[in-house]
C-alpha cells in the first residue's frame, strides 16, 4: 500500500503540473480553505491478548483553514475523519477504528511561479473510537483521546488567484490505549486537495 500511496502522489503531481497557469504569488489573498480526500495506510499491525490483528487500509477526509503570514510560511488548522479496519488472523471478530483528528500544521512553502511545493510539521488531538465485534479481554470499543504528531510534504498548483489544486503526503504518529492495550494508528495519508483563497 505504501507503494500505491507514493505512486498516487506522483501521478497527481505530474497531472496537475500541466494545468497550472502562470499566476503571480504577490496577488494571492492571504487566507484559504482546503478540502482534502484520499487514502490512509496504517503502518503497524497489533496484538490483543494472543490474537494478532492485520491492520487494513482505509480512507481520510479533512477540511482545513489556513493563513499565509508570508509567501513562504503558512499556518493551517484542520478537522477531519479517517478510519480503517483490523481483522484477526483467526476470524473471531474484527475492529474498526474511527478517528477525528484536530490538527495545527506549520507549512514552509517554496513558491515557483504557479507551483507551490511545501514541507509541513504539526501536532494534533485524535479522538479515536474502536468499534469492536467479537470478545477480546482487556479491549473494548470505547472512545479515547490522544495527542500525536504529523509531518509531510505536498504541492499546490494555482489555477487562478483564488483557486488551487494540490496533492499531499503525510505521516502521522498517534497511540491511543484501550483497556491497557496500546494501538498505534501511525500511518501514511495521501490526499488530493481543492483549495480556495479569500
Amino acid at each position: 500500500m505504501r507503494k500505491t500511496c507514493v505512486a498516487l502522489f506522483l501521478v497527481l503531481t505530474v497531472a496537475l503540473i500541466g494545468i497550472a497557469p502562470l499566476v503571480s504569488l504577490a496577488e494571492y489573498p492571504s487566507n484559504y480553505v482546503v478540502l482534502k480526500g484520499g487514502l490512509y495506510s496504517p503502518s503497524d499491525d497489533f496484538d490483543v491478548d494472543t490474537t494478532h490483528f492485520n491492520h487494513d487500509d482505509g480512507y481520510v477526509a479533512e477540511i482545513a483553514f489556513g493563513h499565509y503570514f508570508m509567501p513562504m510560511f503558512a499556518l493551517e488548522a484542520g478537522v477531519g475523519y479517517f478510519e480503517s479496519k483490523a481483522s484477526p488472523a483467526v476470524p473471531v471478530g474484527d475492529t474498526k477504528f474511527k478517528v477525528i483528528p484536530l490538527t495545527l500544521t506549520g507549512k514552509i512553502l517554496f513558491p515557483i511561479g504557479p507551483i507551490e511545493p511545501y514541507g509541513e510539521f504539526g501536532i494534533g488531538g485524535y479522538i479515536a473510537e474502536a468499534d469492536v465485534s467479537g470478545t477480546f479481554s482487556n479491549f473494548s470499543g470505547s472512545t479515547e483521546s490522544v495527542f500525536g504528531l504529523h509531518a509531510g510534504a505536498g504541492v499546490n498548483f494555482n489555477i487562478t488567484q483564488n483557486v488551487f489544486l494540490g496533492a499531499e503526503g503525510r505521516y502521522l504518529w498517534a497511540k491511543p490505549s484501550w483497556g491497557g492495550t496500546d494501538i498505534k494508528l501511525d500511518g501514511f495519508t495521501v490526499t488530493a486537495d481543492l483549495g480556495f483563497r479569500f
